[in-house]
């Protein structure tokens, strides 16, 4: 089934062409949430949520973009709202630690399926770095190196114009470059 005909069936309510897509996009929609969210049960979950909330929305889908990149774009959204929620949580565990309520959370063991065993303590220190990214830089570096778009398709989902997505990933690059150093001189 070629795009056009999966979109026309998917808004026709087909649940054989929902499977269809869910099947084909899975990967791509969880490693572009775990990416962003680095931690596995939260981006299974999130990326349940993206694919509920392309269901409810494909009949609005308008054709202006490919499936792929609108799918990135509620991926990308979904995840960003999900850091937002995690932010607002820390701040208020923090007011419970100074008023004596604390309930810390457990540390979370990072584990992204794109990494082979032997790389995973790089890939820790790779993706700690990138979390204190700004997130325009940070949503750029995953969208081009993790996922492997390209700069055009980075843009769309991103909106904004292809100089800014190089402009980001310029600076992601030699922030990276920064925070990596430290990291390795620490050692």
């Amino acid at each position: 089934m070629n795009e056009p005909e999966l979109i026309l069936s998917l808004q026709k309510g087909d649940p054989q062409a929902f499977k269809l897509l869910v099947d084909s996009r899975q990967n791509m929609v969880y490693n572009t949430v775990l990416g962003i969210v680095q931690d596995v049960q939260e981006a299974e979950d999130i990326a349940q949520e993206v694919f509920i909330q392309v269901y409810q929305s494909i009949r609005s889908f308008r054709g202006e973009s490919k499936l792929s990149t609108w799918i990135y774009r509620i991926s990308v959204t979904k995840a960003l709202d999900a850091e937002r929620r995690k932010k607002a949580k820390k701040r208020l565990a923090g007011l419970r630690s100074i008023m004596g309520w604390d309930d810390s959370p457990e540390p979370v063991h990072f584990d992204h399926p794109g990494v082979q065993l032997e790389n995973r303590e790089k890939a820790a220190v790779l993706f700690k770095a990138l979390n204190g990214l700004p997130q325009n830089q940070r949503i750029a570096f995953i969208l081009i190196r993790t996922e492997g778009l390209g700069y055009e398709e980075t843009a769309l989902i991103m909106k904004i114009t292809v100089k800014a997505v190089e402009a980001l990933m310029h600076r992601a690059r030699e922030n990276l470059r920064k925070k990596l150093e430290r990291y390795y001189e620490e050692r």
